[in-house]
């Protein structure tokens, strides 16, 4: 039997692999610790505070989301032909990296730095080992939480597959760096490696890898989605696209069904797979009774809530204070909610729901969709960016983000688009729209979808209750929308009907079917099917 190997000899054995990799470090380095261990020097180094019930509060400083303007994609020549360049795929020079490179190991070398050894992909097939290098004991437990767990004290210490450089206080200055602020994420394809810096919002650490991940999964002939999933007693097997703040983690955390994963998968020939390990949840105005689970993660050990209100004599957490932005997150391990497909993988699935937060006010609470209706509303990808998701994001802001996740889609979103068709296809899923945001007028004027109805829409959908039903063909967009759903208030499913002035909301409905077609037509109508185009609002 080998002897484990102990905390010394992995040290070594990570500070001779980083030193092979230009990384010279001499300070003091802590290879995989303990969600214990991490808490204890958090605290020794005033990096956080413990609240009631055992979460480590953290504040990320000026970034409390994140920094969309300041992500890279290297341009190198392994995958220059590849990546989708653009507004989102923004080219950064190899030559600026390097140099932008040595400096962050400059300013890494004697210094106390936290190495978690992790995995991303469930599924072995597509697994990749992630080391990734930080300044901070709690960004190492955020690592911890959200990667895959890989620890195994017997094991040789493994070079990375992918390694993830978080430098922590280290700013750039642009007229040196070419960057454009302090801050910057860079992803080096060709290296399989990122640096970030001059932001200690943890969002950028998972998103980084997941555009890794976007890059290398397609290339295998899996599709990587933005989505989370759960799964049933009948193993059946749901997913669920949108962006943060749409309600992916919500919906999904559901105490009839086993958590799959809350955010970021993988659809392979024999069915769905977590990329990740663990959930990070907006926890603004969270509460109790709508969502239980999650609460609880909140008072938990071991979990990070990030940019949280804590009270400093009885350290009880304010989930309603919204002092320091709207974006409050808690970062815990998959382990932390009561019911979970412990695997990460599980079959196809029956369900593909697409989430919107309609802004506007005028998409219905759910919809079915065809095929060719689902590929288009993939590729348009509609919601509304939520306040503090992203820097500068103060209220709703109506967007188009391909995939529903196109800030972290390498390749050109029609190749994912494709694969989902395939997908779609072969298992014949059925596939729903479901609008999570505001009815009764446009935010300002209408209000939000109640949650306890979205999650009853949900759970007849899951339970596949709305197979036969009535339904009524959206005048403007096409898709079929059900008449009448047990526990969801009749005009609720009839946006119009809910409006004071519902010729107000014809005009409105217009207007955004238009921006749906301009929309389309200058992103994607050169290079799409005839039969994905028909999948839009109709011509009028």
């Amino acid at each position: 039997m080998t002897s484990p190997l102990t905390p010394q000899e992995r040290s070594q054995a990570v500070r001779a692999q980083l030193t092979q990799n230009g990384i010279h470090h001499t300070g003091i380095i802590h290879v995989d610790l303990s969600a214990p261990e991490l808490y204890e020097i958090a605290i020794r180094r005033q990096e956080g505070r413990i609240a009631h019930g055992g979460s480590l509060v953290v504040e990320t400083g000026q970034y409390t989301g994140r920094s969309a303007n300041d992500k890279f994609i290297i341009d190198e020549h392994s995958s220059r032909d590849r990546v989708a360049w653009g507004e989102i795929n923004r080219p950064f020079s190899e030559e600026l990296y390097d140099k932008l490179r040595t400096r962050v190991s400059a300013f890494l070398q004697d210094r106390e730095i936290f190495v978690q050894d992790c995995r991303i992909g469930a599924d072995p097939r597509y697994q990749r080992r992630v080391r990734m290098i930080s300044t901070h004991a709690w960004q190492s437990l955020f690592a911890r939480n959200l990667f895959i767990d890989s620890r195994n004290p017997t094991e040789t210490v493994l070079e990375p597959d992918f390694t993830l450089i978080n430098a922590g206080g280290f700013q750039a200055v642009p007229a040196v760096d070419g960057t454009r602020s302090e801050a910057f994420i860079l992803l080096h394809l060709g290296r399989r490696e990122a640096l970030i810096g001059g932001t200690s919002y943890a969002g950028e650490n998972k998103k980084v890898i997941f555009t890794l991940m976007n890059y290398l999964l397609p290339l295998q002939g899996v599709l990587p989605m933005h989505c989370s999933a759960n799964i049933g007693e009948q193993d059946d097997v749901a997913i669920f696209f949108g962006l943060s703040g749409t309600g992916k983690t919500t919906l999904s955390t559901d105490p009839r069904r086993r958590m799959i994963g809350d955010d970021e998968h993988g659809w392979s020939d024999s069915g769905v797979f977590n990329l990740e390990g663990g959930c990070y949840a907006k926890v603004i105005r969270l509460h109790p009774q709508a969502e239980p689970d999650i609460w609880n993660c909140t008072r938990k050990f071991g979990t990070v809530l990030e940019n949280v209100i804590l009270d400093p004599v009885t350290r009880q957490v304010n989930l309603d204070d919204q002092t320091l932005t709207e974006n409050t997150r808690a970062a815990y391990p998959l382990t932390s909610l009561p019911k979970i497909q412990f695997s990460g993988h599980a079959g196809h699935p029956a369900h593909v729901i697409l989430l919107t937060a309609d802004a506007f006010g005028i998409m219905p609470p759910v919809a079915r969709l065809t095929t060719e209706q689902t590929m288009y509303h993939f590729l348009t990808g509609y919601t509304a960016k939520l306040a503090g998701t992203e820097r500068g994001v103060t209220e709703p802001r109506t967007t188009f983000s391909a995939c529903f996740g196109e800030p972290f889609m390498a390749l050109d979103p029609v190749v994912y688009a494709n694969l989902l068709g395939k997908k779609l296809e072969e298992t014949r899923a059925k596939c729903w729209l479901l609008n999570t945001g505001w009815t009764g007028g446009p935010y300002g004027e209408g209000f939000r979808m109640p949650i306890q109805e979205t999650r009853a829409i949900i759970d007849r959908i899951l339970d596949n209750d709305l197979e036969g039903v009535v339904t009524r063909t959206d005048p403007v967009f096409g898709f079929e929308v059900p008449t009448r759903i047990p526990n969801v208030d009749p005009m609720h499913l009839d946006p119009r009907s809910t409006w004071k002035d519902p010729g107000r909301y014809d005009l409105q409905a217009r207007e955004l079917a238009e921006r749906f077609r301009a929309n389309f037509a200058a992103k994607f109508a050169d290079r799409v099917s005839a039969r994905i185009l028909s999948g839009g609002p109709p011509a009028r």
